[in-house]
C-alpha cells in the first residue's frame, strides 16, 4: 500500500531507488553541506511519522470493515464500491485544490488498474478467509516481491553483488511467509493463504506501474483516481459473474467506511512521504500488522500461533531491511548525480 504512494512520489527519478521527493538540494560542489537544519528536520520527521501511524491505523481499520463486509458482499462487490467512493472523494478533493484529472496516458492507468484491482480482490478474499493479522501480513509481502524483482533484474544485467542484501532480505521474508502459511495449511485455510500471498505479488507489480506513471508526470491524485475508476469497473465485472447481494443499512455503512478509510489513509501517506524520511515512514507502516493483530484478537477472537507470529516478525524485519537497502542505493545515486 505505502510502496505505491512512495513510488508515485519518486517515480520520475527511478522505480525502486530514488531520493525523497522534495528533498532540498546540496550546495554545488559541497558534499558535506547539511540538507536541512537539525531542528526543522526533526520536526518534519516527527510530524510525518505520526501521519504514517495514523494511516496505518486507518488501513487496519479498513481491514476490519472488509472482514465484516465479506459476510454481506463478495470481494468483487467490495472492490467496486470502494472504487466508487474513492473516485468521488478524490474528485471532490481535486476540484477543491484546483487540480486537473485529465490524463495523457490512459493505457498506463489501465495496466495499473488490472494489476491493482486483481491484488485488491485477492487481498479482500484473504481477509475474509484468514485471521486479520495474517491476511495483512501476506499483503505486506509486496516489499519482498519488489526486492525479488530487483534481484532478478540485477542478475540479468550482471549486478548480483550490488543487490545481495536485497536477496538476503527476500530470503528472510519468504522464510517468514512459510511460517505464516504453515498454520493455514493445518487449519484448512491454505487457499486463503495462497490468495493473500499472490495479493502481495500483484501489489508489487502494481507499484511498478505506479512508478512508471510517476515518471510519465502523473500526479498522485490522478493515479489514485483512475485506479479507483478501474476498481469500480473491474469489481463490477467480477461481481457480475459471482453474483450481487442485497443491501442493508449495516452493509452500506461498511462499504462507505471502506472507501473513506482507504482514501484518507492514502492521502495521509502521500503527505507523509512528501515531508518526512522515506526509510522511517516505510518502517512505521508495518505498524498496520500490529494494529490488525490487536483488532483480530479483540473483535474476532483470532488465534495466531507462535510460528505465525515469528513469521510475521521475519516479514517485518525483511521489509525494513529491504527499505534500508533501497534507501542506501538512493543516497548513492544522489551523491553520484551531485
Amino acid at each position: 500500500m505505502g510502496d505505491a504512494v512512495r513510488d508515485a512520489r519518486h517515480g520520475r527519478r527511478g522505480a525502486l531507488n530514488s531520493p525523497p521527493h522534495g528533498a532540498p538540494q546540496r550546495a554545488a560542489g559541497d558534499r558535506r553541506a547539511p540538507l536541512r537544519g537539525d531542528g526543522a528536520g526533526a520536526v518534519a520527521t516527527m510530524a510525518s511519522s505520526w501521519l504514517v501511524v495514523a494511516a496505518s491505523l486507518l488501513f487496519a481499520t479498513m481491514g476490519v470493515c472488509v472482514k465484516l463486509a465479506t459476510v454481506h458482499y463478495s470481494s468483487g462487490e467490495i472492490v467496486m464500491y470502494r472504487g466508487v467512493v474513492g473516485a468521488l472523494l478524490i474528485f471532490v478533493v481535486s476540484r477543491w485544490r484546483g487540480e486537473t484529472l485529465r490524463t495523457a496516458v490512459p493505457e498506463r492507468h489501465l495496466l495499473r488498474s488490472v494489476t491493482g484491482v486483481t491484488a485488491l480482490c485477492l487481498w479482500f478474499y484473504a481477509i475474509g478467509a484468514l485471521p486479520l493479522a495474517t491476511a495483512m501480513t501476506l499483503n505486506y509481502t509486496s516489499s519482498l516481491w519488489l526486492a525479488l524483482f530487483v534481484v532478478g533484474g540485477a542478475a540479468v544485467i550482471g549486478r548480483r553483488a550490488a543487490d545481495r542484501a536485497l536477496g538476503v532480505a527476500a530470503l528472510i521474508g519468504f522464510a517468514g511467509v512459510v511460517l505464516v502459511l504453515r498454520p493455514t495449511i493445518e487449519e484448512g485455510q491454505l487457499w486463503g493463504g495462497v490468495m493473500g500471498l499472490f495479493s502481495g505479488m500483484m501489489s508489487a507489480l502494481g507499484y511498478l506501474q505506479v512508478a512508471a506513471l510517476g515518471r510519465a508526470g502523473e500526479s498522485e491524485s490522478r493515479i489514485v483516481f483512475y485506479f479507483s475508476i478501474g476498481g469500480a469497473v473491474g469489481g463490477a465485472g467480477i461481481a457480475t459473474f459471482t453474483g450481487w447481494h442485497a443491501h442493508s443499512v449495516v452493509g452500506i455503512g461498511l462499504l462507505l467506511a471502506i472507501g473513506a478509510l482507504a482514501t484518507a489513509a492514502q492521502l495521509l501517506l502521500t503527505r507523509a512521504y512528501a515531508r518526512g524520511n522515506t526509510l522511517v515512514n516505510a518502517s512505521l507502516q508495518y505498524l498496520g500488522i500490529a494494529f490488525s493483530y490487536v483488532y483480530g484478537v479483540v473483535l474476532f477472537a483470532d488465534h495466531v500461533s507462535w510460528q505465525a507470529a515469528i513469521g510475521m516478525l521475519a516479514i517485518v524485519g525483511a521489509g525494513v531491511l529491504a527499505s534500508l537497502v533501497r534507501a542506501r542505493h538512493a543516497r548513492r545515486e544522489a551523491w553520484a548525480r551531485s
